[in-house]
């Protein structure tokens, strides 16, 4: 990882949508080296806030900084949804596509390691269209570990796999971006309550923010543990309420 994971604050944060405010005077401190998790309905947004954080798009009013006074840009990591891999390229050059792309020379060696760090060391020199969903989206994780970024965003990465892949993944991801600020944005309140250090909420128009108690226990949380269902449980009546 290329330098220690800033915590980042958003100061005064404004974005407007088709003339109405999304976001008006947010405030707000995302942990350093910590797993942060935003919850909300959709078009409340939260990937609005995600494309901010990741300097795809700028605030119309206020700033985002980190707390080391360094610039964000360089030092950002991007999963989302679809696993963007190259059909024609194997799964290792898929991992190094961001070295490629910069003209960087390539690391197949630390590639390897981490294909077999998500479990898919055999799999190398496999296409994507051999692989299944899950596999993909390993791929993809370990593309976005090759990066050495000490910030990862994430814009609901696991909700297009079955539940148990799902989960596997989960495990994979909580412990493999362990010691990054990681924002999440995710719809499912299990995954918010196995994988947060700091649950946040947003609701409403323009969007306000609510912090959540997470869970105990380190990340990734056991799936049957019951703190863990409880809180499950009590999240879901929160965002049924919105």
């Amino acid at each position: 990882m290329t330098g220690a994971p800033p915590a980042i604050r958003l100061e005064g944060v404004g974005l407007d949508f088709d003339g109405a405010p999304l976001l008006r005077d947010m405030d707000l401190c995302i942990g350093g080296g910590r797993i942060t998790v935003l919850l909300g309905a959709s078009g409340v947004g939260k990937t609005s806030l995600l494309r901010m954080l990741g300097g795809l798009a700028r605030p119309d009013h206020g700033r985002i900084v980190a707390d080391d006074g360094q610039p964000l840009a360089g030092r950002v990591a991007w999963m989302g949804q679809q696993d963007l891999l190259l059909p024609w390229a194997s799964a290792l050059h898929n991992v190094m596509l961001g070295a490629r792309l910069r003209g960087d020379r390539p690391e197949p060696a630390r590639a390897r390691h981490l294909l077999g760090c998500v479990g898919l060391a055999a799999q190398a020199d496999a296409r994507p269209a051999t692989l299944s969903g899950g596999m993909r989206q390993r791929v993809a994780l370990a593309r976005v570990l090759y990066e050495g970024r000490p910030v990862i965003l994430m814009d609901e990465p696991f909700s297009a796999l079955d539940s148990i892949t799902r989960a596997r993944m989960q495990d994979l991801a909580g412990r493999m971006l362990a010691g990054r600020t990681v924002v999440l944005i995710t719809h499912d309140p299990l995954e918010a309550c196995r994988l947060a250090d700091t649950m946040l909420l947003m609701a409403g128009y323009p969007a306000t923010i609510s912090t959540i108690a997470a869970p105990p226990g380190a990340v990734p949380r056991p799936v049957d543990d019951p703190a863990v269902l409880a809180a499950q449980a009590g999240l879901l009546r929160r965002m049924l309420r919105q």
